[in-house]
């Protein structure tokens, strides 16, 4: 299969086939990823509050970012890897925005990935014009949640909707080649997919999107607390290593591991 690209992205939506995104924070899941065909690989922030533990991805740095953003490009092959500029690594100052998006370029990614609209639209053009691809991301951002007073759902009134398709034609107009929505009505992703040319990608913003991205530890089940409404589980892991780390547990306390056949002899 070719390699995943921009213009494979843009080829894909012209031809009404969709694209499948999904996170990864390692280098065996990339590679698992990679393998299994999927065509974009996020390494998100995401990574804060699904591995870390952290309260919100406003707590994640360049400095926990990198050695993932490493791992998961060493595994994936196949798949554009995409990079997620942390919590102010690109809205202090243009210059921190092109070094750290720098940073991920040198290290291998394809394009990196950062949230807003107009807030960003000089910032994305200025990446776009050195030579480093942007995604964008709209809708619900999770780096400015408390200005929404928690997650929820937006494109509920005309205004909010008029501000989300402001946004994406923005980001289009300021070079982004895509743009993921999240946790958008169905029916605002629609009108938002009619007002730009470039890809949208949805994660909870319903069908009409040209492709949908989730987080990797939702859908295998390993997430911390409840999941989101458009998560859809695929695999209880959670109970899984459970039942092998108990089951490892009391082998080892009644003496039947190691046995024999895990033992070195002469």
């Amino acid at each position: 299969m070719d390699k995943v690209t921009p213009k494979y992205l843009k080829k894909k939506k012209k031809e009404g086939e969709k694209v499948v995104l999904l996170t990864a924070y390692d280098f065996t899941t990339a590679k698992i990823e990679d393998e299994a065909g999927i065509d974009v690989i996020l390494v998100g922030d995401s990574y804060g509050t699904a591995v870390l533990g952290y309260s919100s991805t406003l707590e994640v740095t360049m400095q926990d970012m990198i050695p993932i953003v490493g791992a998961v490009r060493r595994g994936a092959k196949r798949a554009m890897v995409i990079a997620d500029m942390p919590y102010m690594s690109y809205q202090t100052s243009m210059e921190n925005a092109v070094l750290n998006a720098g940073t991920f370029m040198k290290m291998g990614v394809d394009a990196i990935k950062l949230e807003g609209g107009l807030v960003v639209k000089e910032t994305v053009t200025r990446l776009v014009d050195i030579g480093i691809p942007v995604m964008g991301h709209i809708g619900m951002t999770p780096q400015s949640y408390k200005i929404f007073g928690g997650y929820c759902v937006r494109g509920k009134t005309k205004s909010d909707l008029a501000r989300l398709i402001e946004d994406a034609k923005i980001l289009e107009e300021s070079g982004a080649f895509s743009i993921i929505v999240e946790c958008v009505l169905e029916e605002a992703t629609k009108r938002i997919t009619e007002k730009v040319n470039i890809p949208i990608y949805g994660i909870g913003a319903g069908r009409h999107c040209d492709g949908q991205i989730l987080v990797i530890s939702d859908i295998i089940g390993i997430s911390p607390g409840p999941s989101p409404r458009f998560v859809k589980e695929y695999l209880n892991l959670q109970t899984r290593i459970m039942d092998a780390v108990t089951k490892y547990k009391e082998e080892v306390e009644n003496g039947s591991y190691p046995n024999s056949a895990h033992t070195y002899h002469t």
